[in-house]
């Protein structure tokens, strides 16, 4: 697959970031000052022969079939697959009902000129594709159809979070479950990339194809702060990250005893709040404090790269009972590029997939309920979902469910928009 991958992606824009390498701070314990971060390099521009139509796109992955008696192309059935998952479908033969549904005129700029497959023939071949490639073409594709932000913020920094999700309807057939570690854009609400977890191991080992693919995506991971949940607070992740020039940002707990350890003993009420934020709505009330410093004792944090101590402390109020939670974090962006607010903004950006992808994905495409299992289905069928969420985001969408029904009333409109090489809406 490395082949394959590394020609597809020079068909698909490569965005350009920045390292930043500032001095330490000298004393054992410095409450973070404000400072201003350099310029960021404007993005070049995405040119119309860069936009491609998903049809072009798709043409790029290989068929796994015999050259010889190929009725329906390829690159037909995975364009048919990713605008029926569009306009809401949420399984194999939904997405065959709705190329049935289509007039003819449809079908044909779809790429069907010889008639419709059967239900079995589409999932005999999407289930067969290599999904790990699939998603890569279809995150370019997105990528380049997204529109650049006309300005952005002073303190731009492109967040990438990481989770995993269990497909809880994909059940093998020794009692294990599919089980898929994403990365996610949070700018653009676009899946970089995805990988299947191996049925006999955890997310941990397959970080590192994760890590690679999205860097295949990008081009270059300079500058770009990795966000994930304390599973991934692993020492090998850590140096792969900032071997790359990325940056990371993680919690630490009990896997990691000594860092937690040393973590909570820092003297957290010598340091002033460094932000805090208060947030109201559904009957709760929710305070969050930032307290984040540099850290200098003889061999630094327990935790390679680690520069600076983060306190996030959350009270909530729900119907007069009061919660209070505590977490602690490290961070390998100094104090001069990673202020209290910063820190309470990246934080929060790890909860994004979760809300933003894997929820969408249960309560509006019914993934859970979904018991395909042969081969990649199921890993295809979610990276499917993850195209589409991403799509209406990147066309300004945020309820995708009322999105997907837009989509299927106007089914030619879709059609149109996606085959086209220019990012408009449907």
């Amino acid at each position: 697959m490395g082949e394959a991958l590394k020609v597809i992606m020079e068909f698909f824009t490569l965005h350009d970031h920045r390292g930043l390498h500032p001095p330490m701070a000298s004393s054992l314990i410095s409450a973070l000052t404000v400072t201003t971060p350099g310029p960021d390099t404007p993005t070049r521009p995405v040119t119309d022969s860069e936009r491609r139509g998903l049809l072009d796109a798709v043409s790029l992955v290989p068929d796994p079939r015999n050259p010889r008696g190929i009725r329906y192309p390829l690159a037909a059935l995975l364009t048919v697959a990713v605008c029926a998952v569009l306009a809401g479908a949420s399984s194999f033969t939904a997405i065959t009902d709705w190329l049935y549904d289509l007039d003819e005129p449809a079908q044909a700029r779809l790429g069907f000129t010889r008639g419709i497959p059967a239900g079995t023939t589409v999932w005999r071949l999407l289930t067969r594709l290599d999904d790990a490639l699939v998603s890569a073409v279809l995150a370019g594709w997105l990528r380049a159809r997204a529109q650049p932000a006309p300005e952005r913020p002073h303190r731009y920094r492109t967040v990438i979070a990481v989770d995993g999700k269990t497909l809880r309807g994909a059940r093998l057939a020794e009692g294990r479950q599919v089980h898929l570690l994403s990365a996610l854009d949070t700018s653009t609400g676009i899946v970089l990339a995805q990988v299947t977890v191996d049925t006999k191991s955890n997310e941990i080992p397959a970080f590192t194809p994760l890590l690679n693919a999205v860097e295949k995506i990008l081009g270059d991971l300079a500058g770009v702060l990795f966000v994930a949940d304390a599973l991934h607070t692993q020492t090998d992740h850590a140096r792969q990250i900032t071997a790359r020039g990325a940056h990371l940002l993680l919690q630490a707990k009990g896997n990691q005893p000594t860092l937690f350890a040393q973590l909570k003993a820092v003297p957290w009420a010598q340091i002033p709040v460094g932000d805090r934020t208060r947030d109201r709505g559904h009957g709760r009330k929710e305070t969050r404090t930032v307290k984040a410093v540099t850290v200098h004792i003889p061999g630094g944090i327990a935790f390679p790269h680690a520069q600076q101590a983060v306190r996030i402390t959350r009270t909530r109020t729900v119907d007069g009972k009061t919660s209070r939670e505590t977490a602690y974090l490290i961070t390998s962006l100094p104090a001069a590029h990673a202020q209290p607010a910063d820190l309470q903004k990246w934080a929060r950006a790890e909860w994004l997939i979760e809300n933003q992808v894997h929820n969408v994905r249960d309560v509006t495409f019914r993934e859970d309920q979904h018991q395909a299992r042969t081969g990649t289905g199921p890993a295809i069928m979610a990276t499917l979902r993850n195209t589409a969420i991403g799509w209406h985001r990147i066309n300004g969408a945020t309820n995708i469910a009322r999105a997907n029904r837009r989509a299927d009333r106007r089914s030619n409109d879709l059609i149109q928009a996606v085959t086209s090489i220019y990012p408009n809406t449907q």
